[in-house]
């Protein structure tokens, strides 16, 4: 089992950036391909990036591709994502999401969810 937390979001004009980080605790953290997804009022929550239990290999929505940048590093049991070019419509809450298994990930299922933290973006 692993436990995670968000930090990191707040308020930010149209064209800026944030970086978010997640911390994990519990069960080794190379063991879980991590990922972030978002919910914004009114919608459900929607996948944003996933990184490979390595590290290797990273995956994003069409919507942020060229604007955000996931990474992990396994020595501080972390997960990040960089957020440039910041639009009104990336306003949501953020949630970081571990998985064994990359598909599942992917897909939603079965995850380990953090609490998600509030990302506005003003225009």
């Amino acid at each position: 089992q692993v436990q995670l937390v968000e930090s990191g979001g707040g308020l930010v004009q149209a064209g800026g950036s944030l970086r978010l980080s997640c911390a994990a605790s519990g069960r080794t953290f190379s063991y879980y391909n991590m990922g972030w997804f978002r919910q914004a009022p009114g919608t459900g929550r929607e996948f944003v990036a996933a990184v490979t239990k390595s590290g290797i290999s990273t995956y994003y929505a069409d919507s942020v591709k060229g604007r955000f940048t996931i990474s992990r590093d396994n020595a501080k049991n972390t997960v990040y994502v960089q957020m440039n070019s910041l639009k009104p419509e990336d306003t949501a809450v953020y949630y970081c999401a571990a998985n064994a298994v990359f598909l599942n990930l992917r897909l939603g299922n079965n995850n380990y969810w953090g609490q998600g933290t509030q990302v506005t973006v003003s225009s």
